[in-house]
């Protein structure tokens, strides 16, 4: 049962790329928490009725009164015709673009709005990207951010101004040709300005209450964006992390999938080639699931792979495991683990730490591996113990996570470990991958769903006969 080991885990550089992941994906992780917290915040207030967090600079704003119940239904489906058209829109770009031509549009008669800019914060200056409508000035057009008008709107977010107001720069506003504006400025750190042309009798409480509701919008968007693309940057991380494909040995048929409950999971599995005869498989499951299970299961699977590769014995490597994850600051501080070292002979040396027992057919009945220790994470000195068994032509060694074993159907009944075993013994005489795409299918049926309410692994190691 000696483990030989001759090859090299991990290349040179893959050491300084893992701390370089980790580095880039903390940072983005307190972005995350952030934009979560913001958002809850913002969702706990009513998002149709803004100006509760963000008044009219001059005077408190009313919200708008209603002429006659025709005229008040025809002026909110216009305003939700905004709305929808931001919430359709792809990109920051284009959701901007896209409510600016609406407003521009369809609030000429109410608003009195002819023209609209769109305007981006770059060095010291709000530059113009974008114009629709009655609107001259050049593309490029830069106002400074000392403008009086600007600094009002960076205090509330929100601004209407006519040619006679204290502030008000005839020479600024000749380039574009505006004597009445409305303005609102978009992003966590007001990243963008759009201003407004009015013409016309203008209702005030209507104007701003529109603008106001739409900044409101496009602010929980842009949020939500953020948050949409620190996620995919980091589901792409954790898919670098799992194997390409299956190692291919003559001895085994191995094979493995897993699925996120959200963009990305805190399910992780690995193949830890440690000499030509011996293979290290692992299985982990970070409590919880999106972004900070993820990270945490990360951290578990970069962990394992740089104690194999500096030679450390299996519990020597899970002790070290155990106090990292324990002074971890991230929420997810629980992991189950299930490492193993299988060698081409069929022995197989395992660790199970708190994870659920994987399934070993053997003889006609089943094995649970159990031995090891406790999740990693809840306490430090704590002690991990080995297990041993021996593979043959025949057996069928299975590794799941709780979301296979948990998955609730209609009645909240979970699938459960003996359904399990069933799937399994069902289709003994199929290859690996198509007993795993058979335990899936079995659990999704059962459950009556494609997407998992928590994420779901398997692992299949089927010892051929040589």
């Amino acid at each position: 049962m000696s483990r030989n080991r001759t090859a090299p885990v991990i290349p040179p550089s893959a050491e300084s790329d893992d701390a370089s992941i980790r580095l880039s994906v903390d940072n983005r992780a307190r972005l995350v928490q952030d934009a979560l917290s913001r958002m809850t915040q913002s969702l706990k207030r009513n998002p149709v009725d803004p100006l509760e967090e963000s008044p009219s600079p001059a005077k408190a704003v009313d919200r708008p009164g209603a002429a006659t119940g025709t005229e008040h239904k025809a002026w909110y489906r216009k305003l939700e015709r905004t709305l929808h058209a931001i919430e359709d829109s792809e990109d920051v770009a284009g959701m901007l673009s896209a409510a600016l031509a609406s407003i521009v549009r369809d609030f000429r008669e109410e608003l009195g709005v002819i023209g609209g800019r769109l305007y981006r914060r770059e060095r010291g200056k709000y530059v113009l990207t974008h114009q629709t409508g009655k609107s001259r000035a050049p593309i490029g057009y830069k106002i400074p951010l000392h403008y009086h008008p600007i600094k009002v709107l960076r205090k509330s977010g929100y601004l209407l101004m006519r040619e006679s107001d204290p502030g008000f720069d005839r020479r600024i506003e000749e380039v574009v040709g505006v004597r009445v504006f409305a303005a609102i400025l978009i992003g966590e750190h007001d990243e963008y300005c759009i201003s407004f042309s009015l013409k016309g009798k203008i209702d005030e409480t209507r104007t701003a209450y529109a603008l106001n509701t739409i900044r409101h919008v496009l602010n929980l968007r842009l949020r939500e964006q953020a948050l949409f693309d620190i996620l995919l940057e980091a589901k792409e991380i954790q898919i670098s992390l799992l194997p390409k494909s299956a190692p291919k040995i003559k001895e085994y048929d191995i094979h493995a999938r897993s699925i996120p409950a959200e963009v990305v999971g805190g399910d992780l599995f690995d193949y830890i080639p440690i000499s030509e005869e011996v293979l290290g498989i692992a299985i982990a499951d970070a409590s919880g699931h999106g972004l900070p299970a993820a990270l945490q299961a990360r951290d578990v699977i970069i962990g394992l792979r740089m104690g194999m590769a500096e030679d450390l014995k299996i519990v020597k490597t899970l002790e070290k495991l155990n106090k990292v994850i324990n002074r971890s600051a991230l929420a997810s501080k629980f992991v189950s683990l299930f490492y193993g070292e299988l060698e081409s002979n069929g022995n197989f040396i395992y660790s199970n730490c708190g994870h659920p027992p994987p399934l070993l057919y053997h003889r006609e009945r089943f094995v649970e591996l159990k031995e090891g220790g406790p999740v990693l994470g809840p306490t430090v000195g704590t002690r991990f113990l080995r297990g041993y068994v021996h593979l043959r032509a025949g057996d069928l060694l299975v590794l799941y996570t709780d979301g296979i074993s948990e998955a609730t159907n209609a009645a909240d009944e979970e699938f459960g470990v003996p359904r399990i075993r069933k799937a399994i013994a069902d289709n003994l005489h199929r290859s690996a991958p198509e007993i795993v795409d058979r335990l899936f299918k079995v659990v999704h049926e059962f459950s009556g769903r494609t997407t998992p309410h928590d994420d779901q692994t398997v692992v299949v190691v089927k010892p051929r006969s040589v």
